[in-house]
C-alpha cells in the first residue's frame, strides 16, 4: 500500500487469502481470469511491500526491480487483463463486440506503456509517507482514456451486475484517488482497487442474480 510495507503485506496476505477461496467457486474456465482478481492484485501488493523494505537506499538494485515488476501490474497487466477477463466472462452477442474493441483499445495501451517501462524506465521513491512512482511517457491524455477505458469500462459494460459494479467503483476510486492523492496516483489508486477486488469474491459467492437485459 502507499503508506507503510506492513499495510500492504497486510493487504496482498488477504487478498491472496481471498482469492484462494474464490477460484474453486469459478464454475468454468471461462470464469477463472475474472475469479483470479483478487490473486493478482494480492501478489500486486506483496510486491509494493517488499519494495518498502528497499527504503532509503538499502537495495538499490532491488529497488530496481520491485518497482518495475509492481509497474508492470499497474501498467501493462491490468489494461490489458481485465478487458480479457469481462469478455471471458460474456455471453451477450453485442456486449462481446464491444468488449472486443475495448480489450484491443487495452492492449494498444498495455504494450504501449510497456515501451516506456524499458524505454524510459520507472523510478520509485518515498515521498510525504507515500511511494512515488515517476512514471515518464508521452500522449499523457490518450493513453489515460485508453487505460480506463481497459480497466474501468470493459467491467460497466458487462451484463453480469456485479461485474458492473466492479467497473464503477475502481473508476469511482480512480477520482477519489486523483483528487485526494494525485501526486502519488499510482500507489494509492492501486491500493484502492485491489481492496475493491473483494467485489469480485461477492460475484462468486452471493447468489447468482439475473443479468443485465440485452
Amino acid at each position: 500500500m502507499c503508506f507503510s510495507a506492513t499495510a500492504s503485506f497486510t493487504a496482498g496476505g488477504v487478498l491472496l487469502a481471498l482469492g484462494a477461496t474464490t477460484v474453486p467457486r469459478a464454475a468454468s474456465r471461462a470464469e477463472l481470469p475474472y475469479a483470479l482478481i483478487p490473486v493478482l492484485f494480492g501478489l500486486q501488493q506483496l510486491l509494493e511491500g517488499t519494495l518498502w523494505l528497499t527504503f532509503p537506499d538499502r537495495a538499490p538494485t532491488l529497488n530496481v526491480w520491485l518497482t518495475h515488476a509492481f509497474s508492470f501490474f499497474s501498467h501493462v497487466l491490468w489494461p490489458i487483463y481485465i478487458p480479457l477477463a469481462a469478455l471471458a466472462l460474456e455471453p451477450v452477442r453485442w456486449r462481446r463486440r464491444v468488449l472486443i474493441a475495448i480489450a484491443l483499445a487495452g492492449a494498444v495501451v498495455g504494450l504501449y506503456l510497456l515501451v516506456m517501462l524499458v524505454r524510459l524506465p520507472i523510478t520509485a521513491r518515498v515521498i510525504g509517507q507515500h511511494i512515488f512512482y515517476d512514471s515518464p511517457h508521452f500522449y499523457v491524455l490518450t493513453t489515460m482514456a485508453l487505460y480506463f477505458a481497459g480497466t474501468c469500462a470493459s467491467l460497466m459494460f458487462s451484463s453480469h451486475r456485479r461485474v458492473v459494479a466492479f467497473g464503477i467503483a475502481a473508476f469511482g476510486s480512480a477520482v477519489a484517488a486523483y483528487a485526494s492523492y494525485a501526486t502519488w496516483f499510482i500507489s494509492v489508486w492501486c491500493f484502492f482497487a485491489a481492496l475493491l477486488s473483494v467485489i469480485v469474491a461477492w460475484h462468486f459467492y452471493a447468489p447468482r442474480v439475473p443479468r443485465l437485459a440485452g
